[in-house]
């Protein structure tokens, strides 16, 4: 197991007075890792759009099914998890490693609770590596050349960005971001993503005002995007079936009900 790269000004970053979207969703999974005023905006957000619990757990369950299926099926023993958030369980090493206990595995957050719990993140297989580093995915060649110090990048790579690209307020900007990681590793890679939507055929045209309440209430910004702006984040790469679907949905071994987050998971030709 690799020493973390937590700088010790984490601390001094955490502001206990603004809900952050790190401790909100841990709220809404049923986490603990939370303070009054991230429980008070997620009851009013979930009053608003009470699909968003089920929206969090979808997420948590499609990073499951996703990790799985990379490295059991696919090999897959590289993992870039950008925007990781408060450890739960089944983080995406705890998964990874069940499978592959080689599997070397980067987390990347700038949140400073996150930084808080990265002790717990780094908690890894002895054949294997976890690490973190304090990152903000607005400064994608920062991540890249200190993931490197971890990551061989002349071998298959999973690029998990699950819910972080919503934090990209411009569209141009979060593809310009995609972009510059996957330019960087090789072929045989693979995006794994998920966003929300506010398209009506996934039940989201709530996300709007909820998210115009988040924007004036807590931080850090917000937006949801439509189908084809999302699947525009996949250019030149090859979706695997079945393609960009609710994230609930995606290779789910039961029917589940759609919820209004995108999830696709991609290879680099």
């Amino acid at each position: 197991m690799s020493e973390s790269h937590t700088p010790t000004s984490g601390a001094a970053r955490l502001n206990t007075g603004v809900a952050h979207n790190a401790r909100v969703w841990n709220y809404w999974i049923g986490g603990k890792d939370n303070y009054e005023v991230d429980q008070k905006v997620g009851e009013h957000v979930a009053g608003m759009f009470p699909v968003i619990r089920d929206i969090a757990r979808a997420d948590r369950e499609f990073l499951g099914r996703a990790v799985t299926f990379l490295a059991g099926e696919r090999g897959v023993r590289q993992f870039l998890d950008i925007g990781t958030g408060l450890p739960t369980g089944d983080n995406t090493h705890e998964i990874a490693q069940r499978i592959a206990p080689d599997a070397r595995i980067v987390y990347v957050d700038n949140d400073p609770i996150v930084l808080a719990h990265a002790r717990t993140l780094l908690t890894g297989t002895g054949e294997g590596v976890t690490d973190y580093i304090d990152a903000d995915v607005h400064r994608p060649q920062t991540i890249l050349e200190r993931a490197g110090r971890t990551l061989d990048f002349t071998q298959p790579v999973a690029v998990m960005m699950l819910g972080i690209l919503n934090f990209v307020l411009d569209t141009g900007k979060a593809r310009d971001i995609v972009r510059e990681v996957m330019a960087v590793v090789p072929s045989g890679s693979f995006l794994v993503l998920t966003h929300p939507t506010f398209d009506a055929d996934l039940g989201g045209e709530g996300q709007i005002p909820a998210m115009t309440f988040w924007n004036e209430n807590a931080t850090p910004p917000i937006t949801a995007r439509s189908g084809a702006d999302i699947a525009a984040f996949f250019e030149g790469l090859e979706l695997l079936e079945p393609g960009l679907v609710s994230c609930s949905q995606w290779r789910a071994q039961q029917a589940q009900t759609p919820v209004p987050q995108y999830g696709a998971v991609a290879v680099k030709p």
